[in-house]
């Protein structure tokens, strides 16, 4: 079977995903709870992948059926993956895990680099602030939790405890990237804290809650004014570098790339993103997202007067919440 030409055109597949075969090799192992050298007796062909496996692989990296067997059918494909993040299952934890374990891999390779476009708060950034985060999932709920769930109100939003360290674990591994690019809608903070008041009119989000989430989100911008300060995580020391949109942004984007592997996203429903592996797709997604810098002004380490403005004006918008 080693010998066949749609194995060998999955074993293509798969090594184009991690070019250098160390890691590839580590991304099979944490991928399919697999000894080393159970690994590399699969790469040297001495074993085949058996098809359970092959079909784990090829959801987890979004490999089409074409590629798996060897035909080019000049399509890119982009796959969306469902998560309950207010009850996810021990599967969906695991795979938070494994995104996780993923990400603070990344710290190996100075080159790595994460850039998000965004008009509204990063998932990365709210996840250390836990009544911030809890009001995404709540206005999450209430937007798309169906016809339910429409009423729930904020104190009813529980995370689990479980829920809530896999959240300080990500929020945690996302500095470990070595360079971190954040272009913000310069009405990012207006469009949140509009958001919060509605939910207050409506007796969703009480004034003792609203105060909590308030607190968060002074002591976010208290952080990213820090971040923007020095130009990068105070933890870490990695690079980040912070612009602001002189156009508005329509949603969030996203891409990680390294040498080795490289993914973009697109961020759809909230707390949703569709995304692909697809070579192709990526660079050209990183060539335009580049492109917005063009009309994008930074103010992190350079430009202290606007950075000083900015923050500035976001604090004013927080304490009149």
């Amino acid at each position: 079977m080693k010998n066949d030409s749609w194995y060998n055109a999955f074993l293509e597949t798969i090594g184009k995903r991690y070019p250098k075969k160390s890691q590839l090799t580590q991304a099979l192992i944490s991928l399919l709870s697999l000894e080393r050298e159970a690994v590399y007796r699969r790469l040297r062909q001495d074993i085949v992948f058996p098809a359970h496996e092959i079909v784990k692989i090829a959801l987890a990296w979004n490999i089409t059926l074409d590629e798996i067997i060897g035909n080019s059918s000049n399509q890119i494909t982009f796959q969306m993956r469902q998560m309950n993040y207010l009850d996810p299952s021990d599967e969906e934890v695991n795979f938070l895990r494994f995104v996780i374990q993923s990400i603070a891999y990344l710290k190996n390779f100075p080159d790595t680099e994460f850039m998000d476009i965004c008009n509204k708060l990063s998932r990365q950034l709210v996840a250390g602030y836990p009544y911030l985060n809890q009001y995404y999932l709540f206005k999450w709920m209430y937007q798309y939790g169906g016809t339910e769930q429409e009423n729930i109100p904020f104190s009813q939003t529980i995370i689990s405890e479980e829920k809530q360290q896999v959240t300080k674990e990500y929020y945690q591994a996302i500095k470990l990237v070595p360079i971190s690019n954040f272009i913000w809608d310069r009405n990012i903070f207006e469009y949140l804290i509009n958001g919060i008041k509605y939910f207050c009119s409506i007796y969703l989000i009480t004034n003792e809650e609203k105060e909590l989430i308030q607190k968060d989100l002074s002591d976010l911008l208290d952080y990213m004014l820090e971040v923007a300060t020095k130009g990068c995580y105070p933890e870490t020391q990695n690079k980040v570098n912070l612009y602001l949109s002189e156009l508005n942004v329509d949603t969030n984007y996203s891409y990680t790339f390294t040498p080795e592997a490289n993914i973009c996203f697109i961020h759809v429903f909230e707390k949703f993103e569709i995304y692909t592996f697809n070579t192709e797709m990526v660079a050209n997604f990183k060539t335009w997202m580049q492109l917005k810098k063009r009309t994008s002004i930074k103010i992190s380490e350079v430009d202290e007067k606007s950075r000083i403005e900015f923050f500035t004006k976001q604090r004013q918008l927080i304490d009149a919440l």
